[in-house]
């Protein structure tokens, strides 16, 4: 029996879209009907979500300090929240939820103009600029990585870790086996969408320089972009290196299961499910990011002993091979870190956002919940 409807709405990128549909499926075994409000960026992965209806809603970013181009952004944004408004009043969601992205802007503001209960998730451990702009007039914020505290943000926000996807949680059940000298090592590199050139560059050049019985330990497989993807795997094809490179892999999770060490950026999401899956790693936050949202994030897993985390900077092809080829030489290490990770993850975070989705919908205040929950 249908408990009624409650909207999503996420940027259309997957460290936003991942949370969104992991709660989605626990709302759907609930009893939910849910929905989601994306852009058109989301098409690739919104074929999978399991929502009753995709809303295609428009947006802008509001990052351009010429007047124009900032005008016409908001008008954009308004014709967003107007259409959100519509597709609200004929769905009738009892709580609108927002991960983040610009995107998510239109839904969350006519929902709040309508009165409609709304709850914001943040991934990382610094709040994003849409979350921010929304952070005030939500009824709630649930944090992957923020703290719950006294301050006018803090007294409205509920820990509840990031919700990590049903693919991962089966992929947890794999437990860490090191391995062994001679025995084949498994690297799993990827970039996510921001980043991705600089370990098409720098990987293959680092296992270039690893010994030879190093090289054919190795089972690499990396995310390039389209472009890169040639020029990668011919590197690794006259190195005699057995590897699969792809800009995507639907089955990431899987693959994340199998490795013995994992090298990647260090958003929200993968953060998370590196914890949840607990797989020792090597993070290298994205050095552009506004916010320096994703240096935060990897000290999180760093703090319990799960993951190095190095700077994009500091890290020539010689000093990736250094750190490879000595993980690959100590299995005890990488052993060590893939239990520290796990100790550190959240599995239960969807659980919990759901919880908080319920309590919101039905009327109940942080305060409320929090009595609840002690």
């Amino acid at each position: 029996m249908s408990k009624g409807v409650i909207l999503l709405a996420a940027g259309g990128t997957g460290g936003h879209l991942f949370p969104a549909e992991a709660l989605a499926h626990e709302l759907n075994e609930r009893g939910w009907k849910v929905h989601l409000a994306t852009d058109h960026r989301a098409e690739r992965y919104s074929r999978q979500f399991p929502a009753v209806e995709v809303h295609s809603i428009p947006s802008a970013t509001l990052g351009s300090k010429n007047p124009i181009a900032m005008l016409s952004a908001f008008w954009t944004i308004w014709q967003g929240v107007r259409q959100a408004g519509r597709v609200i009043a004929r769905i009738k969601p009892e709580a609108v939820v927002g991960f983040g992205g610009y995107p998510t802007l239109p839904p969350l503001y006519a929902a709040t103009r309508r009165k409609v209960p709304t709850l914001i998730h943040e991934q990382n451990a610094v709040m994003g600029r849409a979350n921010k702009a929304l952070s005030g007039r939500v009824d709630a914020i649930a944090g992957g990585f923020l703290p719950e505290g006294a301050s006018a943000e803090g007294a409205k926000t509920v820990t509840t870790g990031n919700p990590v996807r049903p693919q991962i949680l089966v992929a947890a059940k794999t437990p860490y086996t090191a391995s062994n000298n001679g025995e084949p090592f498994r690297f799993l590199v990827f970039g996510g969408s921001q980043g991705a050139q600089f370990f098409s560059d720098a990987v293959p050049a680092a296992i270039a320089l690893l010994s030879e019985a190093q090289r054919k330990r190795l089972i690499v497989t990396q995310q390039a972009r389209a472009e890169d993807v040639a020029r990668v795997k011919a590197v690794y094809a006259n190195l005699g290196v057995d590897a699969q490179v792809s800009p995507f892999f639907t089955d990431m999770a899987a693959r994340m299961a199998a490795a013995h060490l994992v090298m990647s950026r260090s958003g929200a999401s993968t953060v998370s499910e590196i914890a949840v899956i607990g797989r020792p790693a090597l993070l290298v936050p994205y050095p552009h990011a506004l916010d320096h949202d994703q240096a935060a994030n990897a000290e999180a897993l760093a703090a319990a002993g799960g993951a190095e985390v190095h700077q994009q900077s500091t890290l020539s092809a010689e000093r990736i091979a250094a750190l490879v080829g000595g993980l690959m030489e100590d299995p005890g290490r990488p052993t060590a870190m893939a239990a520290a990770a796990r100790s550190a993850g959240k599995p239960d975070a969807a659980r919990l956002l759901a919880d908080l989705t319920e309590a919101i919908a039905s009327g109940k205040t942080v305060l409320d919940y929090r009595r609840t929950r002690a």
